[in-house]
């Protein structure tokens, strides 16, 4: 008799957590009657351009949004909407040795992002979202800089990600 109620109540919890809409384990919270979402095409407005880097921000958080959440993607006009531009692409030292050489060099990707929410205009924004990774200075940045870029990418759809649907 125990086990049954132990079952049910984890059945009820499960349908409650999820079949409403609210709430899914990956943390999102997301308007029950959001089905959809649309994410624009990032252009590169940075100084410096890496032809690339548009595609792989764009795709990596089309991908996100659909490995975590169950909303369908479509062209325009989503119940959740994303849309913004890649605003800084730069490379810095940021590791001195004591012979004045850089050891290690900074990617930064720096992207400026608005989120519409159709349902909950409170929860809309602008803000921008900035990643990095360290390298080696004595790496070929043309050599590792696809590397590079999809995990700053990965990094950047993260904090997108929390930030449009995580209320944590």
């Amino acid at each position: 008799m125990i086990k049954k109620v132990n079952t049910l109540l984890i059945l009820i919890a499960a349908f409650v957590l999820t079949g409403c809409g609210i709430y899914s384990f990956t943390g999102a919270s997301i308007p029950p009657e959001a089905r959809t979402v649309s994410i624009q095409h990032f252009p590169n407005n940075a100084n410096l351009v890496n032809p690339l880097l548009s595609d792989v921000i764009t795709n990596t958080l089309r991908d996100y949004f659909m490995n975590q959440t169950t909303l369908e993607d479509v062209p325009d006009n989503g119940d959740l909407a994303i849309e913004g531009e890649i605003v800084d692409y730069r490379t810095s030292p940021t590791a001195i040795t004591s012979d004045q050489v850089a050891a290690l060099n900074r990617l930064t990707i720096t992207v400026n992002v608005r989120f519409f929410n159709r349902y909950d205009e409170s929860k809309n924004f602008e803000q921008k979202f900035t990643q990095y990774e360290d390298y080696q200075s004595d790496l070929d940045l043309n050599a590792i800089q696809d590397d590079l870029m999809q995990t700053i990418s990965e990094k950047l759809c993260e904090d997108i990600f929390n930030k449009a649907v995580v209320n944590w």
